[in-house]
């Protein structure tokens, strides 16, 4: 059962002694889990009271309680914004509803923060970064969940097979999701401290800065793309575009590529989880609402696959007829047969030239069989046949095919030598 701003009013002033609300408002917060409201005391201070509506969602606001104390005032000095004050607390039964200290700045819609200045997109990626670049002991100490990439990217396909146990999932979907939970690549990332509820109902934003960061219920280990989810779903591309920049600028560890791929993905996919745990609730109104966006969130895909094939098709039909065009420019090119030119060339053997008469071979013997002695003879003829060649003009080339006598050289016996 829902509780109204004047119960929570009630309340707070048995977990707060001497609080006088004056006033009181409904505070926005996460309906299924817990009733917030807003408080103004007789000195105009304000108060917000939040109380769990189950067992689950009180033991995530007695985590944020153990988180919140562990933020030491060195740590809380660093930070670009303030961090909640718990100013008491009641226990009701198996709940226990909490009172914070009220701190400075207003809640604002996604629209409005995405539609912001860029001195705001500043100052939310400075938020960001500051966030996980928070030290991991703080997440070990309190023994809260730590998850490396692997083990986190396990989750989400336990996860999914859970939500498609429900039968409500569209087939779009599921053939989406598992294939980038397919996508090893994707998951390769650092590790970091993230808010894991952050969103806009958590940030305090005054004057194009953010005051404060609340909700600090899932403190954890994990995907830093998990703290983009809510901002990538805005839609709003330059202002997220612009938020990264500065958060890249103001990080310690340059962020992986896929970050904001991964933050897509799990804005969508934390349709599927609004609905396991509509489901589990038993509230029918809220899983009616999970699968009509669901349902939508499908039609949306479906027809921006069929927009983006149309414009594949006409690109590709644009520059075939491109193609077509440039090759229709060029002139026409014609293979005609060269006539033959000038007189056929005949080819026939060259015989050998016949030996100008007396010369003698170099190394002939006489009719003993012997050398006759006759060299000096035989080089004077040769000097002699080129001196009387020297004063004729060539008939040819010193390229000449004439046939060229084999000498063939006799080794002198031993006896000759000496």
């Amino acid at each position: 059962m829902r509780r109204t701003p004047l119960e929570l009013a009630a309340i707070a002033t048995a977990a707060v002694p001497g609080l006088a609300p004056t006033a009181t408002a409904y505070s926005p917060d996460d309906d299924a889990d817990f009733d917030s409201a807003m408080l103004l005391d007789a000195e105009g201070k304000r108060w917000r009271v939040r109380s769990p509506r189950h067992p689950e969602a009180s033991t995530r606001l007695e985590t944020e309680f153990m988180v919140l104390r562990a933020f030491a005032p060195a740590i809380r000095a660093e930070l670009p914004f303030h961090v909640p004050t718990i100013a008491g607390t009641v226990r009701q039964g198996a709940l226990t509803t909490f009172v914070y200290a009220h701190l400075q700045g207003a809640m604002l819609s996604i629209e409005e923060i995405s539609a912001g200045t860029p001195a705001l997109a500043r100052e939310v990626g400075a938020a960001l970064a500051a966030i996980h670049d928070l030290p991991l002991t703080l997440v070990t100490n309190a023994d809260l969940p730590s998850y490396s990439a692997n083990e986190f990217r396990q989750r989400k396909l336990n996860e999914l097979d859970q939500a498609a146990t429900t039968g409500k999932i569209p087939a779009t979907l599921l053939r989406r999701w598992e294939h980038a939970l397919e996508d090893v690549a994707l998951w390769r990332f650092n590790t970091s401290v993230v808010h894991g509820d952050l969103h806009e109902d958590n940030l305090m934003v005054q004057d194009d800065a953010v005051t404060a960061v609340t909700g600090w219920t899932d403190l954890r280990i994990g995907d830093p793309a998990d703290d983009f989810a809510w901002l990538v779903a805005s839609n709003e591309s330059s202002f997220v575009q612009a938020v990264l920049s500065h958060y890249t600028q103001a990080r310690r560890e340059t962020p992986d590529n896929h970050l904001l791929r991964r933050a897509a993905l799990l804005a969508e996919f934390a349709l599927a989880q609004y609905l396991v745990k509509a489901m589990a609730a038993g509230h029918q109104s809220m899983t009616a609402e999970a699968e009509s966006m669901l349902q939508t969130l499908a039609n949306d895909i479906e027809e921006q696959a069929r927009r983006d094939a149309a414009a594949q098709a006409a690109e590709n039909e644009a520059a075939a007829h491109d193609l077509a065009v440039a090759a229709a420019s060029q002139p026409a090119v014609s293979v005609v047969a060269i006539p033959d030119v000038g007189p056929a060339v005949s080819v026939a053997a060259i015989p050998p030239a016949a030996e100008p008469a007396g010369a003698t071979q170099v190394g002939s013997s006489n009719e003993e069989g012997e050398p006759d002695g006759t060299d000096d003879g035989n080089v004077e003829a040769l000097d002699n046949g080129d001196e009387s060649d020297a004063g004729t003009p060539a008939d040819h080339d010193e390229t000449s095919t004439a046939a060229i006598n084999v000498v063939t050289v006799t080794p002198l016996h031993s006896v000759d030598r000496s």
